[in-house]
């Protein structure tokens, strides 16, 4: 008899590098795991194949304890019986940046290239949601299948599958586009990646399994192939699964069970496909399901690593590749920029940046945060002091003192700088150090002046920082002990370089240089800040207003904050049972100035918030008894307890959003704060920042949603407009928003919550944030969109200040003033320049987020070539002359490679 189906039986383990115990404690089993993978890949020639859960990572932490077994596992990865690849890590999508992705992606397959592979399959088994623009990434990459187990149908407790009626897709298979129009075929784990798990040998055993099996796959397969996934969250190898595969066939002689890969399963796949699949277009975050099961809370919990992740993240992306253009050892400087990649990336899992796992693993991530900010600051102060040392800096005044601004946020800017410089340094090998501070204290200070790389003069601010110890670290000497008198400088920077250096003085004066008309200042009578395009008034409740100058728009009660108590976990959040909203509209606050000058005005806004202490004994038990969140009824506890807010309004010259930094001393537990932004009137949708996409999302969830909360994630910002003025709200790693009656942003500042989640009993009591928690936004007015207003520029520049180095006068070869290259086209995002993995040229790329074609021009001076590129940094097509008015297309990403001497 023909046998009418196919059954794939793919073995793998879901690799959760740390997750309910520590990465150590996981590697002991993921060792055992492998060395059993090598015994019975050596003696069972049947065993077709094991799946590395998509991660080279894998590789390098079981040698890390193996190194003897190198050979043997490189053997059968370059044989295909190991799958490896093609991401390095399997990474949350939504709470890594855009090009924290394509890092991912790219490492990854450099990786499985390296070990023999090429890794061509989109692996997300259980990835918190997919950004809409993952099929134009992965087309770049020449991969056209992305397989995944979230994002369409929802998964309840203990990750079973649930299907609505108005299933997204009558098939597992169906076409995902992107915005742009690309598309790859979609697999989804319909009924999870561990459907052919654990199968038995025993007969009856076997027949019952494959009864079930059977049929639930069959209710999803749009061909006669079906997919069984044959493992688990750090699954054991199933030693004996060729004899059970052996025992199905003897009970199923219809349908042929092989042992195999997902190239093989795809391959067959794909030339079954019915001639139409159900198309899903954009973000898979789960739109048409209850609501319940989307872990988008991972967006809320352990605020704290979302803020070093993005401070690592702007770092690597915008600091140190862009430095590394113009360093002079380019493969030094690209090792370690892979380096500070790799090791920020194992920050990246879901389990890991989203918060959600026991306390010890989280701790482990904050050092690893602080590595990578160390190093890559380290190796951008040494490379850039490097670079400056050749620059000719020298100055008809010799008291002069060089100061080096590297910009690489790679568009021209308008900025206040603030930075340290050192007026006078005195070695202790030149007197006695116990005599140097005072000899440093003694000496006044004069006036200065900022002369810019033009020759054009601009005030400064001097703050003196008194007498600082420190030390040089030169090449060919022991360190050399010094003391120095040390100011801080503030002025008004201007630049049209998009990447490279400007070399500025800080020059003594008879007398302080007048600053020019300014606006800029602190209203004490009317509690208001005022600059240029923007007028801050403060309330006595601590809320303030805004009016936008240029539109004469006023946006009124900012700032106010909510308390509700959370009685979720880690991945969601759970209203507690009283159904209680406590907020600030009663509250009263004082105000403190800070600092009033021609270029910054900052004030404190001092609130106390009474809330209940933590929720009441009843959540301990719903936790003992692994009550599902939805189901969760506790309430709060009858105790208060004061949290204090420090709220800094910073206004700073020509800003056009008023920056925000907030200080909240939590003592309380189980709740989450807010801040609110009303905007106005009702709208029907939204705009929030995702992966090379401003995603436009409606206000109302789809009809199936029962969750009483609409979170959404984001990345830089989010955004709301009626027809004639919106708001942005851009943030510093605060991912988390809801759109509360259609007309008001809240963006959550904190979360409290005691346990991982409900896939067990893991209390985890350092997620309850009981600590000083700080985050950062920017509030953003304009007219109409984010969009139409061009308002994503402002907050896509928010987290950016150039780097500065001082460097004493000197001769050299390098000018004053070097830009790498020029660009234009109105509306669209540079993301990155970098030096190409080899180091022999610059890669280049932006996105497009608008709905129309925008024309790119790009001077790249001294190139010897130009070429189309992808993410994966290959050689395409050569652009015929300059890249001038090169058409980007509606939600494109394009990427060149420009082969040239940079230097």
């Amino acid at each position: 008899m023909k046998n009418e189906k196919t059954a794939y039986i793919i073995s793998h383990s879901h690799w959760d590098r740390e997750w309910y115990m520590s990465l150590e404690e996981h590697r002991y089993y993921l060792v055992k795991l492998v060395d059993d993978l090598l015994e019975l890949l050596d003696e069972d020639p049947d065993f077709h194949s094991f799946h590395m859960d998509g991660q080279t990572i894998m590789i390098d932490d079981y040698l890390q304890v193996r190194p003897g077994k190198s050979e043997k596992v490189k053997k059968y990865i370059r044989e295909g019986r190991l799958i490896v690849g093609p991401w390095y890590i399997l990474q949350d999508a939504f709470l890594t940046s855009s090009e924290a992705n394509v890092r991912n992606l790219f490492y990854g397959m450099k990786e499985t290239k390296k070990l023999g592979q090429e890794g061509k399959i989109g692996y997300f088994p259980d990835t918190f949601g997919i950004y809409g623009q993952a099929p134009q990434l992965l087309k770049q990459a020449s991969i056209d299948v992305a397989t995944f187990g979230r994002g369409v149908t929802p998964t309840g407790f203990n990750n079973q599958v649930h299907h609505l009626d108005d299933y997204a897709s009558p098939y597992s298979e169906l076409v995902w586009e992107s915005p742009d129009g690309s598309s790859v075929l979609g697999v989804l784990f319909a009924n999870w990646y561990s459907n052919g798990n654990e199968i038995p040998e025993d007969r009856e055993k076997a027949k019952a399994f494959w009864e079930k099996k059977l049929t639930e796959a069959e209710k999803f397969a749009s061909t006669s192939h079906l997919l069984f996934m044959n493992g688990c969250d750090h699954q054991p190898v199933q030693k004996n699964i060729t004899k059970a595969i052996k025992q199905a066939n003897e009970l199923y002689p219809s349908v042929s069970f092989k042992h195999t890969s997902f190239q093989d399963y795809l391959m067959n796949v794909k030339k079954d496909l019915p001639h139409t699949l159900q198309e899903i277009n954009g973000e898979l975050r789960n739109q048409k399901t209850d609501g319940w099961s989307t872990l988008v809370n991972t967006a809320s919990s352990r605020i704290y690593l979302k803020r070093a992740n993005d401070r690592c993240q702007t770092l690597l992306e915008r600091v140190v590749e862009p430095i590394g253009l113009l360093a002079n050892n380019k493969q030094f400087f690209n090792d370690f920029s892979e380096y500070y990649w790799k090791l920020l990336m194992e920050n990246h899992p879901h389990d890991s940046i989203c918060g959600c796992s026991v306390d010890s693993v989280h701790r482990e991530m904050v050092t690893r945060f602080e590595k990578v900010e160390k190093g890559a600051t380290k190796l951008v102060d040494e490379q850039c002091m490097e670079i400056a040392s050749t620059i000719n800096t020298n100055h008809p005044i010799e008291d002069a003192i060089p100061m080096v601004l590297f910009h690489t946020s790679g568009q021209p800017t308008s900025k206040v700088v603030t930075e340290k410089v050192q007026v006078k340094k005195i070695y202790f090998d030149e007197m006695d150090f116990r005599s140097i501070p005072g000899k440093l204290k003694s000496e006044s200070l004069p006036s200065y002046h900022v002369e810019l790389a033009d020759g054009s003069v601009t005030s400064v601010q001097i703050k003196d920082l008194g007498v600082r110890f420190g030390y040089d670290l030169p090449n060919d000497q022991f360190r050399k002990p010094y003391y120095a008198r040390e100011v801080e400088v503030t002025f008004f920077y201007q630049t049209n370089v998009h990447v490279g250096y400007e070399c500025c003085f800080l020059v003594p004066d008879e007398a302080p240089l007048q600053e020019g008309e300014t606006v800029l200042m602190w209203n004490q009578d009317k509690n208001s800040l005022e600059n240029e395009h923007i007028v801050v008034d403060i309330h006595p409740n601590g809320s303030y207003s805004l009016t936008n100058k240029q539109t004469h728009e006023t946006y009124n009660r900012l700032g106010i904050y909510e308390n509700t108590g959370d009685i979720g976990n880690e991945y969601m959040y759970k209203q507690s049972g009283d159904g209680e909203v406590l907020t600030t509209e009663n509250a009263s606050a004082s105000v403190q100035i800070l600092e009033d000058s021609p270029y910054v005005a900052k004030v404190a806004i001092h609130t106390s918030f009474s809330v209940p202490k933590e929720a009441d004994e009843n959540l301990q038990t719903e936790r003992e008894n692994l009550v599902w969140h939805p189901e969760r009824r506790s309430g709060r506890s009858l105790e208060s307890t004061d949290i204090t807010i420090k709220t800094q309004l910073l206004l700073e010259k020509q800003a056009k959003g008023l920056k925000v930094e907030v200080e909240i001393n939590n003592t309380a537990k189980d709740h989450r704060l807010r801040a609110l932004f009303p905007v106005g009137k009702q709208n029907v949708h939204h705009y929030a920042d995702s992966i090379f996409e401003i995603a436009k999302r409606p206000n109302e969830p789809e009809k199936e949603w029962k969750n009483p909360s609409v979170d959404h994630h984001m990345q830089r910002f989010v955004s709301l407009n009626d027809e004639q003025r919106g708001l942005t709200i851009a943030t510093k790693g605060l991912h988390e928003y809801e759109i509360l009656n259609k007309d008001t942003i809240a963006v959550t500042l904190l979360r409290s919550v005691g346990e991982m989640g409900d896939w067990g009993v893991f209390e985890s009591p350092e997620a309850q944030c009981l600590r000083i928690n700080k985050a950062e936004f920017m509030i953003i007015p304009h007219e109409d969109s984010v969009l139409s207003s061009h308002a994503y520029l402002t907050a896509y520049d928010y987290p950016f200040t150039p780097t500065m180095v001082q460097v004493s006068q000197q001769d050299g070869v390098l000018p004053n003033v070097k830009s790498l290259f020029t660009w234009e086209g109105e509306g669209l995002v540079l993301t990155t320049s970098k030096q190409t993995d080899d180091g022999s040229g610059m890669i280049l790329r932006w996105f497009n987020p608008t709905s129309r074609s925008i024309p790119l021009t790009v001077d790249c001076l001294g190139e010897k070539a130009v070429y189309e590129s992808n993410i994966i940094e290959e050689k395409k097509e050569k652009v015929t002359g300059k890249l001038a008015g090169q058409p980007v297309n509606p939600y494109e990403i394009v990427t060149f490679l420009v082969e040239a001497d940079v230097k």
